[in-house]
């Protein structure tokens, strides 16, 4: 890890990290729904860690399923609570 603090993604900075041509490049919204198959699950995951500096737990329940960039940032904002740094 490098030595900047951790920031959390919000919701714009997520379908970001998932608009990346190995996970949906043609992700439109905040809102729309979709399911992370295991191998674009794990390539999130990665570059959440390499751009954030977060590491989150892949069985978390806004992984699992029906989900949405939103979700996600909401996920990982109540999970990482006081992680954040301030903006």
């Amino acid at each position: 890890m490098s030595a900047r603090a951790r920031t959390l993604p919000d919701t714009a900075q997520v379908r970001d990290l998932l608009s990346d041509p190995k996970i949906f490049p043609e992700l439109t919204g905040d809102e729309v729904e979709f399911v992370l198959d295991s191998l674009g699950l794990v390539w999130f995951l990665h570059l959440l860690e390499l751009r954030h500096e977060i590491a989150a737990d892949p069985v978390a329940g806004y992984f699992t399923g029906p989900t949405s960039a939103a979700r996600i940032a909401e996920g990982l904002a109540r999970d990482h609570r006081g992680e954040r740094d301030d903006r």
